[in-house]
């Protein structure tokens, strides 16, 4: 008997190994499976004046509606926690491309990205960039969005 319990223990272990790694399918909209945690950084400017980014966006009770809310957690997995325009990913399981893209920063801050003005340029890294709301934001981007 003890065997058996044995070998039927090693099964399940393995058995979670295995599912645990194994491929979780070849979509290429998926970024993670098992969760990131990133920091891109973001500055806006209007006609040369930085504009604060509020801390504490997407998180708290008011965003129990939102895409990727965590009722844990309090909070939705993009946010911010201080006003220095730093983007917390914390996403505990898949992530998609959709889910990382600005406009989805922007839709948690309840702004149209075109808020600031109709007219803006982006850079991403030093390098400007047309995607505007539909970037795919990275750990450790430098986005700046220039409106007049």
């Amino acid at each position: 008997m003890k065997i058996f319990v044995g070998v039927i223990t090693l099964l399940i272990l393995f058995g979670g190994v295995w599912l645990f790694k194994a491929p979780q399918g070849d979509d290429p909209e998926v970024i993670a499976t098992r969760g990131i945690h990133w920091h891109p950084h973001l500055e806006i400017y209007v006609k040369g004046e930085k504009q604060d980014i509020p801390a504490d966006l997407g998180v708290g009770p008011q965003y129990a509606g939102m895409p990727t809310f965590d009722p844990a957690m309090r909070m939705t997995a993009v946010h911010t926690h201080e006003p220095d325009g730093t983007i917390h990913f914390e996403f505990p399981a898949r992530v998609t491309r959709e889910d990382t893209k600005l406009g989805n920063f922007f839709r948690i801050w309840n702004k149209d990205f075109r808020a600031f003005g109709r007219t803006v340029v982006m850079t991403v890294n030093g390098e400007e960039n047309a995607e505007l709301d539909e970037y795919e934001m990275k750990d450790g981007d430098k986005i700046v969005l220039r409106y007049e």
